[in-house]
């Protein structure tokens, strides 16, 4: 690959900014999973913008161009517990690149022996937020579809081991493929003979579909 041009990767978690206040350590606890996320998401050759949490339309609107200005290849969104999808369209809108919606639960399920234990309404509310990821897929799925915006969905949890990061694998592959095709160097040697099928190369169909130069 060429180094001039690594594989640029954009993320971002969710979250609504009237959680902060009212649930005590919420917020930290949702961005040390995106931090998780994002270590996972680095490897050789690859740079990860990671955006941090998105909790506002404002912000949503800022981290759309700031995907524009780190020239991103292909955005994961890391659901990482209820908002509203006006947070999140912004940001991918602007981008145009293939959007990998993450509904990657903490665990697999939640502790209900200790969580009906805890007593407090406001502690195990804030208990339920950091893993409600899932609730809002549905709403920024169907968002995304009238936007006309391209997406897929890896289901799973954030534990070693789980199906998912095979699949995380297989996106960040796939797009590391795209991107070295859209900055390849083509070079043609010899001369067409008509009718010799083995030899023909539309070029502009190749540059078209795949880029390069």
């Amino acid at each position: 690959m060429n180094q001039n041009f690594p594989l640029r990767v954009g993320l971002f978690g969710i979250g609504l900014e009237a959680y902060w206040p009212q649930f005590e350590g919420l917020k930290p606890r949702l961005e040390g999973y995106l931090g998780q996320m994002a270590a996972k998401l680095g490897r050789p050759g690859v740079e990860v913008s990671n955006l941090g949490l998105i909790d506002s339309p404002e912000k949503a609107m800022e981290a759309g161009h700031a995907m524009r200005r780190a020239d991103v290849d292909i955005i994961f969104l890391h659901v990482t517990t209820y908002a509203l999808s006006s947070t999140v369209l912004p940001v991918v809108q602007r981008a145009k690149v293939p959007v990998i919606i993450l509904n990657l639960q903490p665990v697999a399920a939640m502790d209900y022996k200790n969580f009906n234990k805890m007593g407090d309404r406001t502690k195990m509310t804030g208990e339920w937020l950091a893993h409600c990821g899932a609730c809002p897929v549905p709403e920024i799925a169907n968002a995304f579809n009238r936007a006309r915006i391209g997406f897929h969905q890896v289901t799973g949890t954030l534990q070693p081991g789980d199906p998912a990061w095979k699949e995380i694998d297989d996106w960040i592959e796939a797009a590391r493929v795209a991107h070295i095709m859209a900055h390849n160097r083509l070079g043609l040697m010899g001369h067409y003979y008509n009718g010799m099928l083995d030899i023909h190369t539309d070029t502009t169909r190749q540059v078209a579909y795949f880029g390069g130069h």
